[in-house]
């Protein structure tokens, strides 16, 4: 493997960690963030935000099926070339969006 290559997988690895990371602070945030834990109320469900890996799969799914350029055009509404560039607070709404790929008609 090359220099360059090796340093764009490290790269790669860099922003997938950082995403993780801010996913688990936003997390973190949500339950502690005024310092003191506060439950669901039945007006605000916690709703569960998919995590890269699950939105990873969902949209390699998608790829494999033949959609590929249609979850490229997907994650160009959401400002990214690649899933790692999205942000995560749209992981959901992109997990909505790619499952009707191919539900039309």
């Amino acid at each position: 493997m090359s220099k360059t290559s090796e340093m764009q997988s490290t790269i790669q690895e860099l922003r997938d960690m950082a995403a993780a990371i801010n996913e688990i602070a936003d997390r973190l945030f949500s339950v502690f963030g005024s310092g003191e834990a506060e439950e669901a109320t039945p007006e605000q469900p916690a709703e569960k935000q998919p995590t890269l890996e699950e939105v990873r799969a969902i949209l390699a799914e998608k790829a494999r099926a033949g959609f590929t350029s249609e979850v490229r055009e997907l994650l160009g509404r959401y400002g990214a070339d690649r899933l790692s560039a999205a942000d995560p607070k749209h992981y959901a709404a992109i997990v909505k969006e790619a499952e009707v790929l191919g539900n039309a008609g």
